[in-house]
């Protein structure tokens, strides 16, 4: 991968180069590999080396956007003169301020020897211990081992150079019997504390316990959600509701109510894109240092991401929350954490009269995004729960559901968060009790 030096020489060849108002260059580097197993075996070991250069260039209120990707000389001119090209084709944009000035990063560790040097056969022997423990359970395993070693430099004319590398890897798997399925995941910056044992006994112990499922109607009832669930819930958040952009065009619930309860008391969100515990990146896509955001407080809408665009049109300053240049739809928070309880995952499911214990969502899709409200189903993993007791397993469910409706009535919160990774974002999330969920519809699995 390109040194601190070399990005800085190739960053700086571009802003020379160009001939804008202003200049932005960003450098992505990723070194990726992973194993991918099914059917109790090995099948597919993959590595990917990728460069990713992207130029903004800003001539007055016109912004042009080229990448490519290849950082040599030659490929660097080429995207600023593609950047240029484009940018005399836009109609200017009144709402354009400037690209941000600098600023300074706190300095955070996420590079992790342990998974730069997680080899082959280290991912093979990750893999191994999963496919030993589903052939003894007598099932069938699917899943994969990744690791990624990656790099970010951003770079403006105005004077921001920032560089951070990081590292990042997980472990998923899926156990199968004949009638039912289960899941486990683990995420951690150091693939040398990736816990493959305990990833595997997790998804045995649900397909087990999932065998011979019996069907249940829909309605509504009490739901226990694991962290994998929970999880998909914050993304939605985060994706509709918590970007500044959302709120200025009032399709975020947010909108309007900053100040006001917006979720149950319980219930507390913040982003922190330096929190060692999760995976840190220390600034944003513009180069603007990360600041931590309260979003939620105690129910009470709090705060939204920025990035320098939607700050500069409210005279703000931008929270470190932008995505990369030619993204439309505005900042993002990317290191979302909801605020545990004290309840074990036992004093949940006890504290139920009869309910649906959710492993993790699947296909959700929102439906009516302003109540955040969506669709989905349930997967590896539903169980009835009566008088506090899992009584059996049963075939998923289909829900539509408002995630803010749901987060208003959360009568339970787990101690114990579990990092995760379901799309964009990294997420930091215990386990929840819900005391009213709707389920519209039952499947035959």
């Amino acid at each position: 991968m390109l040194t601190e030096i070399e990005l800085r020489r190739i960053t700086g060849s571009a802003l020379a180069y160009s001939k804008a108002d202003q200049t932005e260059v960003m450098i992505t580097e990723n070194d990726s590999a992973l194993t991918r197993f099914a059917n109790n075996e090995i099948h597919q070991n993959v590595a990917e080396r990728d460069t990713t250069v992207l130029i903004r260039v800003v001539f007055g209120k016109k912004i042009g956007v080229a990448t490519l990707n290849r950082a040599d000389e030659a490929g660097v001119r080429m995207a600023v003169e593609r950047a240029n090209d484009l940018a005399q084709f836009q109609v200017e944009n009144p709402d354009f301020k400037t690209l941000p000035p600098p600023g300074l990063a706190t300095r955070v560790s996420g590079f992790h020897e342990g998974t730069a040097d997680f080899s082959p056969e280290d991912r093979a022997w990750a893999a191994g211990i999963v496919l030993r423990k589903a052939k003894d359970a007598g099932l069938v395993a699917a899943g994969h081992v990744s690791t990624d070693i990656a790099q970010i430099a951003v770079a403006n004319s105005l004077g921001v150079f920032q560089h951070h590398a990081y590292t990042e890897s997980q472990i998923n798997v899926v156990m199968m019997s004949d009638s039912s399925s289960g899941y486990a995941a683990r995420l951690d910056g150091n693939a040398a504390r990736l816990d493959p044992e305990s990833a595997a006994d997790e998804a045995v112990a649900k397909a087990v316990a999932g065998r011979s499922p019996r069907p249940l109607d829909p309605g509504r009832c009490e739901v226990v959600l694991e962290s994998y669930a929970v999880c998909d819930m914050l993304d939605f958040l985060g994706y509709l509701g918590f970007g500044a952009q959302a709120v200025q065009e009032g399709r975020s619930f947010m909108a309007g109510h900053l100040g006001q309860k917006v979720l149950g008391g319980n219930i507390t969100i913040w982003d922190d894109g330096l929190d060692p515990v999760g995976i840190p990146i220390p600034f944003d896509y513009e180069g603007v240092p990360r600041q931590r955001v309260n979003l939620v407080d105690q129910g009470v809408a709090s705060g939204v991401a920025y990035d320098s665009f939607c700050a500069g049109k409210e005279g703000r300053e931008s929270t470190g929350h932008a995505l990369p240049a030619g993204q439309t739809f505005g900042p993002i928070p990317m290191h979302l954490h909801l605020a545990p309880g004290e309840a074990s995952r036992e004093d949940l499911i006890r504290s139920v009269r009869r309910g649906v214990l959710v492993t993790r969502f699947w296909y959700t899709r929102p439906v009516h995004p302003l109540s955040i409200t969506v669709t989905g189903m349930t997967r590896d993993g539903t169980f009835l729960i009566e008088n506090g007791e899992i009584v059996g397993p049963v075939h998923n469910l289909r829900f539509t559901q408002s995630y803010l409706d749901a987060l208003r009535c959360v009568d339970g919160i787990g101690r114990e968060p579990m990092l995760n990774k379901e799309s964009f974002a990294y997420d930091l999330a215990p386990a929840l009790k819900i005391g009213a969920w709707d389920f519209t519809g039952s499947t035959e699995y």
